[in-house]
């Protein structure tokens, strides 16, 4: 798909590509796979501490590669994608619309999305499963935005009735074209596990970059019947072990064709878990107790206190990456798709971008993550993260939380350190002015 971009930056963006090109010029271009799961909590998997659910692919995944503890990403579906796949703050893409059901909004063309970059710079691209950013004109649908292949769901697989006022199908897509509707969500998952593999198996010289964007644990809740009641944490246990099952098969699909050494998978969620539910969602079979763990952390999905919004975040790059890492340091949603797009070798758009490259990082090539701060965007900026300190102003009193010492956001701050309030204060301000937002509370 064509884009075309403003003739400014060029300079300053190329500049940045340097860390990751230096890395692939040691070897091939990487294959890329991300696996994607939507609304998975901090909580959920055994590595980040879940004393229930039994995810050992997952696990694996962290041994071998680098886990990170404090990746952080917006608190909705929406949002979050679009960080991932514009490498930009919400706020800056206008989307026109809502991309639900019966929104007519999408992606607009000024974006070069990461599946684009990556295709230009000579890479197979691969989408299953949920979308969320547009499809009511087909030039917002995944093979239109740089994808050679997608099926899976337009957005979310609770647009439908009871849970959303909608007349619209929920239906499974191949390419530009609805396969399937009615559809059973029972064996998504496993159908969605399937594809992959047969991709990966597929898969030629020509490096591929493979995007599996679960539908699930989002609710309603769907397993396949074979693993139904086999987890020790009930429906919700049983999902997550599906998803765990998932990723063993992407993995063993991996090494089966013989491209582990030279792939990087990265295994994150889009957001936290869905905790404070509306009432719309506790019908149909949906129960308060169909959401994941935040582990220590406070909130729940569609919040910006850390439940919300940081996330399991597991990246294996093994020509790079040394294995058994656990970092605390600050990396968000953003970073992915510039990281990707420096390894790859691929041009940046000439628009500003909210990521930072990762690969020395990654690496051990630098000491800490080159990210400074992370905006929480709600529709409005709601909070800012510099170093170790978050500042929230959504109740419309400033809340100040050190996260370094107090990663459960329990202790506020703000009275005893106004200094430290202005100093955050004025980065909201900026930001906020600099992305046409307004900041909440005010």
């Amino acid at each position: 798909m064509k884009r075309t971009f403003p003739k400014t930056a060029f300079a300053l963006l190329t500049a940045c590509a340097i860390p990751g090109q230096a890395v692939r010029s040691e070897g091939a271009q990487p294959n890329i796979v991300i696996l994607f799961a939507d609304d998975m909590g901090y909580g959920d998997a055994g590595c980040y501490g879940n004393p229930l659910i039994k995810t050992p692919n997952i696990d694996r995944l962290a041994a071998d590669g680098m886990r990170l503890t404090s990746f952080v990403t917006a608190s909705w579906c929406v949002p979050s994608r679009t960080e991932l796949m514009t490498g930009r703050y919400m706020p800056r893409v206008d989307f026109k619309g809502g991309t639900g059901s019966d929104g007519k909004g999408g992606l607009p063309d000024s974006e070069l999305t990461l599946a684009e970059g990556l295709k230009a710079a000579g890479y197979a691209t691969h989408m299953i499963g949920k979308w969320h950013l547009g499809y009511k004109e087909k030039r917002f649908l995944p093979v239109y935005q740089g994808f050679d292949t997608w099926f899976g769901l337009p957005y979310s697989n609770d647009y439908m009735r009871p849970w959303v006022n909608t007349d619209e199908p929920l239906g499974l897509y191949r390419g530009e074209e609805m396969v399937e509707h009615p559809f059973d969500q029972d064996p998504l998952t496993t159908r969605y596990t399937e594809e992959a593999v047969s991709l990966i198996g597929k898969s030629g010289a020509v490096p591929f970059f493979l995007y599996l964007a679960y539908s699930m644990p989002h609710l309603p809740l769907a397993v396949s019947e074979g693993r139904r009641g086999k987890s020790a944490a009930g429906l919700y246990g049983d999902v997550i072990e599906e998803l765990d099952w998932s990723v063993g098969e992407v993995l063993a699909a991996l090494e089966g064709k013989g491209i582990t050494g030279n792939t990087i998978v990265i295994f994150l969620s889009d957001n936290g878990p869905w905790i404070e539910m509306p009432p719309r969602m506790l019908q149909a079979g949906n129960k308060r107790w169909h959401a994941g763990s935040t582990g220590p952390l406070r909130g729940s999905k569609a919040s910006t206190y850390e439940g919300g919004t940081r996330v399991p975040a597991l990246i294996r790059w093994p020509v790079a990456t040394k294995a058994g890492q656990v970092r605390a340091d600050l990396v968000g949603m953003p970073d992915i798709y510039r990281t990707l797009l420096g390894v790859a070798g691929a041009k940046l758009p000439e628009h500003v971008l909210d990521g930072y490259d990762l690969t020395d990082f990654l690496a051990g090539k630098a000491d800490l993550s080159p990210r400074p701060d992370y905006y929480y965007f709600n529709g409005k900026l709601e909070a800012v993260r510099s170093g170790d300190w978050k500042l929230r102003t959504t109740s419309g009193k400033p809340e100040l939380f050190n996260l370094r010492t107090d990663v459960s956001e329990r202790i506020d701050r703000a009275a005893e350190l106004p200094e430290k309030v202005a100093e955050l204060r004025g980065l909201m301000e900026k930001m906020a002015q600099e992305v046409g937002a307004g900041i909440a509370g005010t």
